[in-house]
């Protein structure tokens, strides 16, 4: 007899979240490519380059809105859950040993690059191009963060245009970070009522990190729009310009992320092709959005769900890092560009100088939480030095260009090292590790692997 059931339809499914970010990137570079070749009209942007633009800063709108929530109930979860753990100080303390060490084999690199490669001496850019920072990073500033200003975190600046003044409002991640610690460790010994408090906090961060992923599911769209917008506002001829300096950054950045990191997990028996096709989404959500702290509650889902990191540890060891530790942005970068400095403008470096430079780049990466990036880390290291911070402004030019890969490189080394210290200290289940983010709990349900 003939079977006559009808064959189910086959349900159509969306390629890998993967492919769909890569499918993204190309996209990006296509309408870039497309937009710049409509050219402007008049003085304003084209239409196509004005979308690009307004959906890549809603997108990254929207990662930074969950932020301070997101860092605060996970800070605030992670000092509860330390408590459980018998070995919490121990832990710290281990973490911010390998923060330092990592730190100072990524400036060792740098310098050895700026020496071997020489960009200032290389350099296609003329030095009235070079105008000086607006802002200028501190060790007194540095100290000054680290007291929180109000409840939130919350600052405000005033600059002038045209037509008026302009007041923004920002959020100082490392204040939040204070603020959280104190306040997990007040609610751990309020007792009861301390613990109706954790109870809150663990039902917000849930409902955060919902919000979140519902975000990520957009970032095909916005790595689009983000890559397009680059290329329509800076192309190839600003990096043409100033080529050695930015290929002796990047490849820094290569080093330290393909060459030292998988050294480094090789070495305590851990397999450096699983931490990267584990890690990859937050990486590539890092290259594309440039904002560490943005890309956190991602970084911190995958160290924990793909990773292997306990929760308790996870939660504590990377909202730190996406503060504090920046092998790219603190480390390659400040490194080389301030040899890039003092070699375009013709002033000799001794042993003393380097020796600066590291101490610098490994102390002094917490300077860049809550400002403004890597450019405070870079003026904060030519004051040190003394070198002119007219400097700067030769490089600002191509920066959100070099920041995609700094951003990606500083993501990477803030999964690393809680992995690393929990593989150290026995706390690594390496059954989740070896089986990667194939085994998440969202790609059980479906969902992309980033959360």
């Amino acid at each position: 007899m003939a079977n006559t059931s009808a064959a189910a339809p086959r349900r159509f499914q969306l390629p890998s979240f993967g492919v769909q970010v890569a499918i993204g990137m190309a996209a990006g570079l296509a309408l870039g490519l497309a937009a710049r070749a409509i050219g402007s009209d008049g003085e304003a942007a084209n239409g196509l380059a004005q979308t690009l633009q307004t959906i890549g800063q809603i997108f990254v709108q929207l990662l930074k809105v969950l932020v301070p929530p997101l860092v605060f109930t996970a800070i605030v979860a992670s000092i509860a859950a330390l408590r459980d753990l018998n070995n919490a100080a121990r832990l710290v303390v281990r973490t911010l040993l390998w923060f330092a060490i990592t730190a100072a084999i990524a400036v060792a690199i740098g310098i050895t690059l700026g020496l071997v490669l020489q960009p200032g001496h290389h350099s296609a850019v003329a030095a009235t191009a070079a105008a000086a920072p607006s802002g200028t990073g501190s060790w007194l500033d540095f100290l000054k963060g680290l007291v929180p200003a109000n409840f939130l975190g919350l600052a405000a600046s005033t600059r002038l245009a045209e037509g008026g003044a302009v007041t923004g409002l920002s959020f100082n991640v490392l204040q939040i970070i204070v603020l959280a610690v104190a306040i997990g460790a007040a609610a751990v010994r309020a007792g009861e009522a301390g613990h109706r408090f954790l109870d809150f906090n663990a039902s917000a961060l849930a409902v955060f990190r919902l919000l979140l992923r519902w975000v990520i599911r957009l970032t095909p769209i916005g790595t689009a729009a983000l890559i397009g917008d680059a290329v329509v506002r800076y192309g190839w001829e600003s990096l043409a310009a100033l080529g050695t300096y930015a290929g002796a950054v990047y490849l820094g950045l290569a080093l330290v992320l393909l060459v030292v990191y998988p050294a480094l997990l090789a070495a305590h028996g851990l397999s450096p092709l699983r931490f990267f096709a584990s890690a990859w989404p937050a990486i590539q959500l890092g290259f594309v959005s440039r904002s560490s702290v943005g890309t956190l509650p991602v970084t911190e889902d995958v160290t924990e769900r793909a990773l292997g990191v306990p929760r308790a540890y996870a939660a504590f060891a990377v909202p730190l890092g996406a503060t504090t530790k920046m092998d790219g942005c603190a480390a390659i970068y400040p490194a080389i560009s301030a040899i890039f400095v003092a070699q375009f403008y013709g002033i000799p470096l001794g042993i003393e100088h380097y020796a600066l430079i590291a101490f610098v780049s490994v102390l002094g990466s917490a300077a860049t939480a809550g400002l403004t990036g890597a450019t405070v880390m870079l003026t904060l290291t030519l004051s040190t030095l003394g070198l002119p911070l007219d400097g700067v402004g030769l490089l600002l030019a191509i920066d959100p260009i070099l920041d995609m890969g700094r951003t990606a490189t500083n993501v990477a080394g803030q999964m690393l090292v809680p992995v690393i210290v929990a593989k150290r200290e026995g706390l690594l289940d390496e059954t989740r590790f070896r089986a990667g983010a194939r085994e998440t709990v969202h790609e059980a349900r479906g969902e992309p692997a980033l959360a």
